[in-house]
């Protein structure tokens, strides 16, 4: 009885229908989508116009960026985990998906890294050309939205260590949960433009 009043008591008024905090993520995430529909429509019309080397075909290692993006996606998957443990009040099961989500993600970060020095030991940077200015731009500011949500999902994990994130707060896995698939999502797209369709 006390944890439904518990419960009760953490459901806000909203004046529409929906949580203030859900909306105000919903409105971000709209509006990254149009940074970064910008970045990739700028790498998209630029793509093929560099006057010299090196270019897409030389740089990418396809298999490689593809297990960099299996582990983001399956990170998506860790993520709905650790939303329907905490919804179930399941705390040890919120600390190991929220872990899982964590560490899958900076094992993509890592791959970007990798996949970053690699490049710019064989010529490739900012300043070498069109190729190189608008491919750093475009992921590298996924790669920030990546390690935000990484340090973000590891403030969740210490708070649900110490007690201060139970059943009755996993509207605050769940606002995260928004953030981490749409970067996910992102990456899907990013990925399909940039590495599979570079001729």
């Amino acid at each position: 009885m006390a944890h439904a009043q518990a419960a009760v008591l953490h459901v806000e008024e909203t004046t529409t229908g929906l949580n203030h905090r859900k909306l105000l993520m919903w409105t971000f995430l709209g509006s990254e989508c149009f940074f970064f529909g910008s970045l990739i429509a700028t790498y998209m019309s630029y793509r093929g116009r560099s006057i010299e080397g090196p270019v897409p075909g030389e740089m990418f290692s396809i298999p490689f960026t593809s297990v960099s993006t299996f582990v983001l996606l399956m990170s998506s998957l860790f993520m709905v985990l650790a939303l329907a443990a905490i919804q179930r009040g399941d705390r040890r099961g919120t600390l190991v998906w929220l872990a899982a989500t964590a560490l899958a993600g900076t094992t993509f970060l890592g791959g970007q890294y990798y996949e970053f020095t690699t490049f710019y030991r064989e010529g490739l940077w900012l300043g070498t050309n069109l190729f190189g200015t608008t491919f750093f731009v475009l992921t590298g500011f996924h790669g920030t939205h990546v390690t935000i949500g990484v340090i973000w999902l590891l403030s969740l994990w210490v708070q649900v260590l110490r007690g201060r994130l139970r059943q009755e707060h996993s509207l605050s896995v769940e606002i995260a949960g928004l953030y981490w698939h749409f970067v996910d999502i992102v990456w899907i797209v990013i990925f399909t433009a940039v590495y599979l369709i570079h001729g």
